[in-house]
């Protein structure tokens, strides 16, 4: 049996599908909350970000058009609901939260794999806004560039230009490190 598509399944749950709004939730669910971990920089407030995301989502179902693909339309959402949260709040610490996964490995391996996620997660924090929202869609979410540039409400080159800022710098800083 073939997948449906993500286009599909909101049609569906445009249409009065909990099932479909389910399917969706689940394969999205990951992606979407550490896009708001990361640019948050704290649990509570992605939580609060991530929860409601969703409801805008679920506010805005009636208005989707299955011609406009699924995966950079919520995070069209996402960015505009992030981008509102943070306009209100006076700037905050920009760091990232201490909760990077690494994988199973003996306790020095493990020591030396959360130094380098933690020496990431601080430069990642160090990044300019814009190119740390762009490299965040293009690692969390997936997205190509002209859809992060749709996002962002950039063009194209800007777009594939902050990935490269932030993955220049990015470079320079952890091999100084």
């Amino acid at each position: 049996m073939r997948e449906r598509s993500d286009e599909t399944l909101m049609k569906a749950y445009a249409k009065g599908s909990i099932e479909a709004f389910e399917l969706l939730y689940n394969r999205h669910r990951g992606p979407f909350y550490r896009y708001f971990l990361r640019l948050a920089g704290d649990a509570a407030t992605a939580n609060d970000l991530y929860q409601g995301g969703w409801e805008k989502i679920i506010k805005a179902r009636g208005t989707y058009k299955t011609s406009v693909p699924f995966r950079p339309w919520i995070y069209r959402i996402a960015h505009n609901h992030a981008m509102d949260h943070f306009r209100r709040l006076k700037p905050q610490s920009d760091q990232l939260p201490d909760t990077m996964e690494t994988g199973e490995a003996s306790p020095e391996d493990h020591l030396l794999q959360a130094g380098r996620a933690d020496d990431l997660r601080d430069a990642i924090s160090r990044l300019p806004v814009e190119q740390k929202e762009a490299l965040l869609l293009k690692l969390d979410a997936g997205l190509d560039l002209q859809s992060i540039a749709d996002i962002t409400g950039v063009s194209r080159e800007t777009a594939k230009s902050r990935l490269r800022y932030a993955v220049d710098k990015l470079k320079s800083e952890l091999r100084e490190e």
